[in-house]
Order: structure tokens, then sequence, then C-alpha cells
């Protein structure tokens, strides 16, 4: 029997609403996950626009599907559900990272990184070590605070500077060395400096005696970095103006990579 042009169009539209749907329930976990994995309704729809029946009715299909929960607060927070998804993800941007990484380390001779922001932290999701026997080494699946990192300044360069100081006041600014950046003022001037510079600096910030050279993954799809680290004696300033641009190079490549995977 012949589709009316009624149904069709009715169809046409169902559709183009599931879509519309899921893109919004996408943008409001992401929005969720900015505003540091709990929020409440009326934050939600102050800050996506969208009215709160919507956004309700959004928020009950994500709990029933468990990727949000609701907490005794009434507030909503990301669910468990999302933490398997994310290290899948993970694995796999450490798997397609790995062979630039390993190119890092063979023009550099450091052990190189990669590190994703996820909410607040830094976590870190592939590493080629160095061949040197004094080596540094971070256990993949490490969370930091992004504010003793060279990464972490990487990471949050691209952020608005209302964004980096409220994180900052959820996470605080702990002191792992005495050369810790520890203030909201003293961290966004050096976020400056990596705007300016193109490249960031952690220098015995997270670990006395070393030193750490970041660059942001441009255009990827989760807000990335790539590092290299090794001891002070070795990341001199000198060696530094030689390895920046092999970073800034490698980080190219790498976002073309996850641009013609897919990712």
């Amino acid at each position: 029997m012949p589709t009316s042009s009624a149904s069709t169009t009715d169809s046409a539209r169902s559709s183009a609403g599931g879509v519309q749907s899921l893109e919004r329930a996408f943008d409001l976990l992401e929005r969720m996950a900015d505003a540091g994995g709990e929020v409440g309704l009326s934050e939600l729809s102050a800050s996506s626009g969208l009215p709160l029946p919507t956004i309700h009715r959004l928020m009950r299909t994500l709990v029933a599907c468990g990727y949000v929960r609701q907490q005794a607060n009434r507030r909503y927070a990301l669910g468990p559900r999302l933490i398997r998804l994310g290290e899948s993800a993970s694995r796999l941007l450490g798997t397609w990272a790995r062979p630039h990484l390993a190119r890092l380390v063979e023009e550099t001779g450091e052990t190189a990184n990669m590190a994703l922001l996820d909410g607040d932290e830094v976590v870190y999701v592939a590493q080629v070590p160095s061949k040197h026997s004094m080596r540094m080494f971070t256990e993949v699946g490490r969370r930091v605070l992004p504010h003793s990192t060279g990464v972490g300044k990487a990471l949050l360069a691209g952020v608005p500077d209302d964004e980096v100081r409220a994180l900052l006041s959820r996470t605080g600014m702990p002191a792992a060395t005495e050369k810790t950046i520890t203030t909201p003022d003293g961290f966004l001037a050096a976020l400056e400096e990596v705007r300016r510079l193109g490249y960031a600096l952690d220098d015995s910030e997270q670990e006395i005696g070393v030193r750490c050279l970041a660059v942001g993954v441009p255009g990827s799809p989760s807000a990335a970095a790539i590092s290299i680290s090794g001891p002070a004696g070795r990341v001199t300033e000198a060696a530094t103006e030689q390895i920046v641009p092999v970073l800034q190079q490698v980080a190219l490549d790498l976002s073309r990579t996850l641009a013609s995977s897919g990712a």
C-alpha cells in the first residue's frame, strides 16, 4: 500500500527529532562534565538554553540508561556506565597515539606521554619510555591535578580564564614541590605564557629535578596533550629549542591520524 505524504512527513520529523534529542543528550553530558560532573536542572537550562521540561525528559532517559544518576540532593551526576565507554575510548586513543609517541622518543631521547583532560583532572592514556637508563615513568591511567603539570597547562591554555578559575576552586592547588604554582593568578599568568610560546613547561613543579615540555593536540575530539619528560640536566634550555618543534609537528601528525580514524 503506498505511503501517504503525511505519513512520510511525520516519519521524517520523528527521525529528525530523534537525532536532535541525541545531540541534545550528548551536549548535556558534556556540560555536566565541564561543570565537574554534577549539576542541577536549572544550571543546565541556563547554560544550554533548553527549557526545563526538555532537559527533565532527556535526563530521565539518561538516568534510565545508567549514564546519569540522580543524587539525594536532587542534583544530577554523571553515571558509572560512562566509565566503561571512557576507558575504551582512552585505550583506542592510546593505541593510535603510540607510534607518534615512539617517534618522539626516537627524535628527542626522552619519555613521551599522552594525556587527556577528564573532568577536573589530567589522566595519562599512553606512554613510550625513553631508552636512557635514567628515565621518567608515569603509569598509564594515573590521574593528577592540572596546575602542577606541563600537560595540564597545555590542556587548559585553550580554556577561558573564568572556567580555569572555577576548576581551580574545585580542585584546590596543593603544592607537589616547592616550585608548584599555588595561586590562580600565578597559574593564569603561566597559561598566558603557554599561549605566547606555543608550548607548556613544567620545571620541577610536579617532581623535583624533572622537566616536562607539552603541547596540545589540535582538533582532538577530547582535549588532549602530548609531552616529553626527562631529567632537568638533559631537558635544558638548549634542548628545549630543539624539542619543541618536534613536539609541535608530532602533535599535528597525531591530529591528522585522529581525524582520519574518525575519532
